[in-house]
This record gives C-alpha cells, structure tokens and sequence, in this order.
C-alpha cells in the first residue's frame, strides 16, 4: 500500500485502491477531493520549512488523503475511507460536520465503555452488511463528537509537558476554575505524557493519535493497533469477516515509515489557521477586552510557547491556541464518556484559534452559533457563561466579533 509523492500540489486519483468502498450512511456526504493547498495557503505547509521538509509534508499528504479500501485493510468495521474524508473544512487538515458515536454504560457514577460489545467507539460502517454494529440495548450513554481541526497539530505537540502542568499549577484561578493535565501513557513510546489531542486529551503525540485513527476510524492495523476491532465485540462474525494478515500498514524498508508515520508527518508540518476577518477593528479589540473581562481566559489561555525541536520551523514559536489543553469539570456539557484519564464530565479546553471558520461548536456540534455555544458553558465554565448571558447586546456582540477574528 505504500507509493511516493513527488509533487506538493497533489491530485490522487491514481492511487485511490482498486476496490470500491461500501456504501457510506444515509445522508452522508462523499470524501472531497484529494488537493494540497498552496503553501501559505489555509491548510499548507508550515512556513519556513526546508525544500527537504515540505517534501515530507507533501508524501504525508498522499497518506493523508490516501482512500483506503478492502484491499489495502479497510474495516472489517469502520467509520471513513480515509483522513481527509473527515478532516476538511475549510480545507485539507481543518475539521467537519461528520461527527462519531461514542456509548457505554453509567451504573452508580461508574462508567463502563462496553468493550465488550465494541465500546466506546461505534464504527457505523462496515465491508458488508451484515458486519454493521448497533448500539447495544446495555448501552445508556450516547454521546456524538464531530471531527476536530488539525491546523498547528504540530506546534501543539512542540509545547513541552511542563508548560502544561504549570498551567494546571497556576495558583488563585477565578470562579473555581481548577483543570488538570490529562496524563496518558504515550503507546508509541511507553513513556508517560501530558495528553494533548482530541477532545478528552487522550493522545499525547500525533504518532499516537494517528494510528489510533488508522485502526478505529478506518479500520486499517498498524504495529500499535495490531488487530482488527470485532463488530459489536463479536470475535466470530470478525474472523468470518478479516482476511487479511494483520498489521496491513506494513513499514516501508526503504523509507522506514508506515502510513501512519507519514500522516504524522503531514500534521506535524501543517500550518497553524491564519485569522479570518479584521483583527484591529475596535470592535475586535473591544471583544477581546470583553473576553479577559468576563474570565474566558481561565480557560482559553490566549498564548503558548513551544520549546526546542528539531525543525526549527516548530521550535521556540508562539502558539496563540486560547487553550490551556487542560481538562475540565465541565457539568452537563461533559458527553458521559470516560476516556484515557478523563472523566465522564471532563472535557479537554477546546482550541480557539482558527474558530472564525468553523459553523458547528461545542464537541457535539449542537450549537450552531457562537452565542448558544457561550451559553451552554456548565461546570467550570458556568459562571464565564453567567457573564456574557448579563452583558449588554453591544459588548455581546464585540466579543463575538472577537471570537469570529480569530
């Protein structure tokens, strides 16, 4: 499954596999086209970069936007053909709509993920039809969560652990703000680390996570994830089902790298999202004063800083993420599921940065406008929430007009 990417504006039609993909659900859109963005460009490179290194980036984005099939390792369960099916919006590397279910079962306080019965992840995809999961009846938690973007994946990485448990550290927080590091032990390395990625901090590295992806989203084994997922659990309908030999990311003896490594490499080496809009508008600068005001910034720290890295590109950057990459108590906004080192109601501080062109907020995607997602902060965030809701329509306003800036 492995081919060489010779050109940084890519169109992959050659390299799709040669066996059709199921059928994708009711109501579900096609995987977009597979084009890189121009560097400099929403969802390029990184600037600064070597010649040697936006060569990496453009053979990580053939893996990324790679459409996996039967052949190649697809399913048996799965949830999308390939990464850019779901990473998109509002180009290559950016989030989507396309949400996942998550369900498992709350008894007395206690989480149960339902492993068993192929818990917590639902894949609502399948090689045939009669290998489709269902919910299961045990299940009493349902929660959805669309896809995150992954533009400055790489400089979130490049932010040391200690910077993030300082943050947890940080003394005297107002309205009883608390967050705590999500620690997680890193499966690409064993070690213990601060997680960072996805919406409970469950990975700590974009290694990890993107072979987590590989195997649960679609399916395809990796040496991290070495087996294929039973649908609903059921190890028999998996062995009907699987026939080929496991992991189907094979390394490349001549590069050293799996898919899943040059998908990393690709999110390591995207740009951060350029703000969108008038940052200097008094109306801007208005919101953002509103925004520290009013506490957002309990959370939402406005600047980060990565340490030392071997591509200088990522090293000793700013990081405007307006995240502490901290999880929080986050009351009825919480999804019930427990995950890594997350509770139920913990939920990792979403980014900010790049919010300007997103349309669906919160980690369900209820809420369609910046207002109802201010408003439905619990928890932690509650009384932030409290504050905008006793604001007066202008300065309502003035922080929107920030937030979309950004």
């Amino acid at each position: 499954m492995k081919t060489t990417a010779l050109l940084a504006l890519l169109v992959l039609p050659a390299v799709l596999r040669a066996q059709p993909a199921p059928p994708r659900p009711p109501g579900a859109q096609p995987p977009p086209a597979a084009v890189s963005p121009a560097p400099g460009q929403q969802g390029g490179a990184l600037p600064g970069l070597t010649a040697a290194q936006r060569a990496v980036f453009a053979n990580g984005f053939e893996a990324f936007a790679q459409r996996e099939t039967v052949d190649s390792g697809l399913g048996p369960i799965f949830n999308d053909v390939s990464c850019i099916a779901c990473h998109i919006a509002p180009a290559p590397g950016g989030g989507s709509r396309r949400t996942v279910t998550r369900f498992g079962r709350t008894t007395n306080g206690t989480f149960n993920p339902l492993e068993h019965l192929g818990g917590s992840l639902l894949q609502d995809r399948a090689i045939r039809p009669d290998l489709r999961e269902t919910i299961p009846a045990e299940a009493n938690v349902v929660a959805r969560r669309i896809t995150t973007p992954l533009f400055g994946a790489g400089l979130i990485e490049a932010i040391p652990d200690a910077a993030i448990r300082a943050l947890a550290a940080t003394p005297n927080k107002p309205d009883g703000v608390k967050g705590r590091v999500s620690t997680v032990v890193d499966l690409t390395t064993g070690t213990e680390r601060v997680g960072r990625f996805g919406w409970k901090a469950q990975q700590a590295t974009l290694l990890a996570f993107s072979a987590d992806a590989y195997a649960n989203e679609m399916g395809v084994t990796n040496r991290f994830f070495r087996a294929d997922n039973a649908p609903n659990g059921d190890l028999t309908r998996l062995d009907r089902a699987d026939r080929i030999l496991d992991p189907e990311d094979e390394v490349d003896p001549a590069t050293g790298k799996a898919d899943i490594d040059r998908a990393a490499d690709y999110m390591r080496l995207l740009a951060a999202p350029a703000r969108s809009g008038a940052t200097d508008s008094s109306a801007v600068r208005a919101g953002q004063s509103v925004f520290s005001a009013i506490s957002c910034t309990a959370c939402h720290t406005p600047l980060l800083r990565t340490g030392a890295s071997s591509v200088a590109a990522l090293a000793n950057q700013p990081v405007p993420l307006y995240s502490d990459l901290l999880l929080h108590d986050m009351g009825s906004l919480g999804d019930g599921i427990a995950q890594g080192s997350a509770g139920p109601r913990e939920m990792r501080t979403a980014p900010l940065w790049g919010l300007g062109r997103r349309n669906a907020y919160l980690h369900d995607g209820r809420a369609v406008t910046l207002d109802a997602a201010i408003r439905a902060h619990d928890g932690e965030g509650a009384k932030a929430a409290a504050r905008y809701a006793a604001l007066g329509g202008p300065q309502q306003q003035q922080l929107i007009a920030f937030l979309r800036s950004l």
